[in-house]
């Protein structure tokens, strides 16, 4: 399984804002921070905020924070939003043409793989991504000047 570089990004800036404890953040800040483009993060930050996950505060003292707390933000409900395609092979689209799908179990096979990812992050929360044991070291790499 693969997921894309907006899934990727959404992940890095949740776990971002978590780390502020309620403080705000900006855009620029997260893009400085991971060394990428701010304009993707403009695209997944206004996702997210539209998606409940992240609250993005308008005006000169603006910036964004967690939409609710790190503990109800589930990663397998994260992923499922932020991914658009999970059709891993040509079988599970709609649009399927391969000649041996009717005798094929390699689909249930897969599918099944698929559910077991999704569930095994079913089980984690942002803030199992925040916990104290990893919290110090992303703060450092995060918040320190570079």
């Amino acid at each position: 399984m693969h997921i894309t570089r907006f899934t990727d990004y959404s992940l890095r800036v949740l776990m971002y804002a978590g780390l502020r404890d309620g403080e705000l953040c900006t855009i620029q800040e997260i893009a400085d921070s991971y060394n990428i483009s701010k304009n993707h993060l403009m695209k997944v930050v206004q996702e997210l905020n539209i998606k409940g996950y992240l609250k993005a505060i308008r005006g000169k003292n603006g910036g964004l924070t967690l939409g609710r707390p790190a503990n109800e933000i589930n990663l397998g409900s994260l992923i499922r939003d932020t991914e658009q395609d999970f059709n891993i092979v040509e079988c599970f689209s709609e649009a399927d043409t391969c000649t041996i799908t009717p005798n094929c179990k390699l689909k249930s096979i897969l599918a099944q793989a698929l559910n077991a990812f999704l569930g095994v992050l079913d089980d984690y929360t942002l803030e199992d991504l925040l916990a104290p044991r990893t919290k110090a070291p992303l703060m450092k790499l995060l918040f320190t000047d570079k």
